[in-house]
């Protein structure tokens, strides 16, 4: 771990060369996002947008549109335009080490937030900033293992994020390396349905054709893929939360709202309102000071039975 991070360090002072900001002067952050896919997406962007108008950051954002070659298109801009600081939401994890490179070359240092990326040299950014997706996986299979019924087997079908992102590969990841134990807990569907309520309708319906509605769990990457797919269910004549356990990632508000009316039975939290703190990651970076290589937000797990209680508190 020491050597680590002498390496983060290193990194950040290599990448911050001639670039030390005057204290008079505005940064100016350019920021990548993934798109506008979900609940969470636009939250996640909202908090980002005020909290860089709250600092003083001069902000250049750009919309991905869940597209890789937008956002390399977006961070080459960046570079021409010799922002201080560069923000990616990696829409995928692999396929940026030219980009990154070229942003290294310029001495623009680099943040991921949100999710990671696979790169063949760490040092090509400076820092991630957001959720444990592993993690939250973990979470949501501890949850059903609580939970479930304590005999028989327990099918379960899964509603993926979009393919090759790190929130879709870590929380299946996650989730398998808890229910494996259990040989009972068997997922015998499992497919993208790309973070988005429509899809998750209308993969949840296919779920439900193809296994006779022969279902006892729902786990879904996201909220707003579960929504989708009470909506499936109900359709189908069951009753969500009921005859089927339904399970979320994110803690949006809509999820809450769908606890509140007995309708989804947990949903595991991934903050997105990381704002603040990508702010003060961004002057760090740009005067060169050493960051953590990693940088994580709080979270927690919310089920049915409080979901009226914390719905006030929810700002997403």
């Amino acid at each position: 771990m020491l050597n680590r991070r002498s390496l983060v360090i290193s990194s950040a002072l290599s990448f911050a060369g001639t670039r030390s900001m005057a204290q008079n002067r505005s940064l100016v952050l350019g920021f990548a996002q993934v798109g506008a896919e979900s609940q969470w997406r636009a939250a996640n962007t909202k908090s980002i947008q005020e909290s860089a108008e709250a600092a003083g950051v001069k902000l250049q954002f750009v919309d991905g549109q869940g597209q890789q070659a937008l956002q390399i298109q977006a961070i080459r801009s960046f570079i021409q335009q010799k922002v201080d600081v560069i923000a990616l939401a990696p829409v995928v994890t692999t396929g940026w080490d030219e980009v990154l490179t070229e942003a290294k070359k310029a001495r623009i240092p680099v943040i991921l937030t949100d999710r990671s990326v696979e790169t063949q040299d760490d040092n090509l950014y400076i820092t991630t900033l957001g959720s444990d997706f592993t993690e939250e996986g973990r979470r949501a299979g501890r949850w059903l293992l609580r939970n479930a019924k304590p005999t028989g087997t327990i099918r379960i079908v899964e509603l993926q994020g979009s393919t090759g992102s790190a929130p879709a590969i870590e929380r299946k990841r996650g989730f398998d390396e808890v229910i494996r134990a259990v040989p009972r807990m068997k997922v015998v569907r499992s497919e993208t349905a790309d973070f988005t309520q429509p899809k998750g309708k209308t993969v949840m319906a296919s779920f439900l054709k193809a296994e006779s509605n022969n279902i006892q769990v729902v786990y879904a990457h996201n909220d707003d893929m579960a929504l989708g797919a009470i909506q499936a269910l109900e359709e189908a004549g069951l009753k969500p939360a009921k005859d089927v356990i339904v399970i979320g990632v994110d803690a949006v508000k809509g999820a809450f709202e769908a606890m509140r009316a007995g309708k989804m039975n947990v949903t595991v939290e991934c903050n997105p309102l990381i704002g603040p703190q990508l702010m003060d990651l961004v002057r760090l970076a740009a005067d060169g000071k050493p960051i953590p290589k990693r940088v994580q937000s709080r979270e927690g797990v919310f089920p049915m039975e409080i979901a009226e209680r914390e719905y006030a508190k929810r700002k997403y």
